[in-house]
């Protein structure tokens, strides 16, 4: 892997997100992640969903977003805030998505062609809401991706298995953040 043209893209790992479905060992395995991209110059990328007050960005037919309209719930600015164990360092990129996909209403695609980026290491919460959708769409735009099966995390275990199992090895290379922190150390 070429780590100057990799980012790894921490999803949806907010206080708010985190409280329902994280898991404190997940996280612990995310944070590993984040330290070995950063020791191997792989770009950390943030992406988290977020509206602006008012929710004008949330129409009322969306069924994934319609019951958090006017329930103060990610407004933007401490609704939104990452969680503090995989926080950013003071210059990492933090987008802001207003749907599912890490792609769909953010502007991370014209971040990661203006860095140059051809490969996505993908971790977050949850495996069949951003993980999926965001491999998805990054598939179809060419990306060659890996999922670190063990920094994501879903409310339904079978899902996540099903998942991480069948459906993502179709796209993306899966692997684990300890075979993927030991290629990128062998590989420095």
């Amino acid at each position: 892997m070429d780590a100057e043209h990799t980012a790894l893209l921490v999803m949806d790992v907010q206080d708010g997100v985190v409280q329902r479905l994280g898991d404190p060992e997940m996280l612990e395995r995310t944070a590993g992640a984040i330290a070995a991209a950063r020791a191997a110059g792989v770009r950390v990328i943030y992406v988290q969903v977020g509206f602006r007050a008012g929710y004008p960005e949330v129409s009322a037919r969306n069924r994934t977003f319609a019951g958090v309209a006017g329930s103060g719930q990610f407004v933007e600015g401490e609704q939104v805030r990452i969680h503090e164990s995989v926080a950013p360092r003071d210059g990492e990129t933090v987008v802001t998505k207003r749907r599912v996909s890490a792609f769909a209403g953010s502007d991370l695609d014209v971040v990661l062609r203006a860095g140059g980026i051809v490969s996505l290491v993908l971790t977050g919460i949850a495996t069949s809401g951003v993980v999926l959708s965001t491999l998805r769409e990054a598939a179809d735009l060419d990306f060659e991706l890996t999922v670190l099966s063990d920094a994501c995390a879903d409310r339904d275990d079978e899902v996540h298995r099903v998942l991480i199992e069948k459906v993502f090895p179709r796209q993306a290379l899966v692997t684990t953040v300890a075979e993927w922190a030991a290629g990128l150390r062998a590989s420095g």
